[in-house]
């Protein structure tokens, strides 16, 4: 891997991502890390001809989680260069193939995206959770969602795709699904974590919303779906949160 830190942050967290990545798995592609000043950017990864370019801001990369962002990140990256169903399918088309004939409210769609985004970081995070200590992983979904159910006004300044939700408990409750779902997929935590408490508190603050199904779309992703499986299950996941459920086809 070939990583260049350009901004106002340390390079150690990010370099010592790659040292840690680098045991089992690789980016062939250089890998540019962009540190911006607006504390609101999310971590992202651009995936271009010849190369990543990892964005980020200057209050995570300086974070104690900055390390972790880096791991998570080059994950996309390899999914992406092996040419992964979860990276390369268009949410675009997905979102068209399940919503097509429907009226459905902006808000909606735009959480069918974070649903999306969800979707693409269990793949990443497969990767992530085999290099070793989930602790702040977890740690960081049980901070969030904390937050979210206390005060769904705040949302989070920079991270993995949030689990701290907007002002709407219906996305809140998907996202404790996510957290729920990663968490048990790789054993990282007992059947009395504090997670499970927060998740069923999303889920009352929701009743429209079935925590326990859409956490089973996210632990039924396959390992290595082909390209129609994964578009399926992304336009049922679709259907389920925009539609309240109805049948997807492919």
């Amino acid at each position: 891997m070939d990583v260049r830190v350009q901004g106002r942050a340390p390079p150690a967290p990010f370099l010592g991502a790659q040292d840690r990545f680098e045991t089992e798995y690789d980016v062939s592609l250089p890998v540019h890390v962009h540190v911006r000043s607006d504390p609101d950017e999310r971590t992202w990864t651009g995936h271009y001809d010849d190369k990543h370019v990892l964005n980020i801001s200057q209050q995570a990369a300086t974070s104690a989680m900055a390390r972790e962002l880096a791991l998570h990140e080059y994950a996309h990256m390899t999914r992406y260069e092996e040419e992964h169903p979860s990276h390369l399918q268009s949410t675009d088309e997905a979102l068209f193939l399940g919503l097509a004939g429907n009226s459905v409210e902006r808000r909606k769609v735009a959480h069918c995206y974070q649903i999306a985004n969800h979707m693409k970081d269990i793949y990443a995070d497969d990767i992530t959770c085999s290099l070793g200590d989930s602790d702040k992983l977890v740690s960081f979904f049980e901070a969030s969602l904390a937050a979210a159910v206390s005060d769904h006004g705040t949302p989070p300044r920079a991270g993995l795709t949030p689990v701290t939700a907007d002002a709407d408990p219906e996305i809140t409750a998907v996202n404790a699904a996510f957290a729920l779902a990663l968490c048990e997929r790789h054993d990282l935590v007992t059947d009395d974590h504090r997670l499970y408490d927060l998740a069923h508190a999303a889920g009352e603050d929701a009743p429209g919303v079935s925590v326990d199904s859409f956490k089973r779309h996210f632990l039924d992703l396959g390992d290595d779906p082909t390209e129609s499986e994964y578009r399926k299950a992304l336009v049922d996941v679709t259907r389920e949160y925009a539609l309240g459920g109805q049948q997807a086809a492919d």
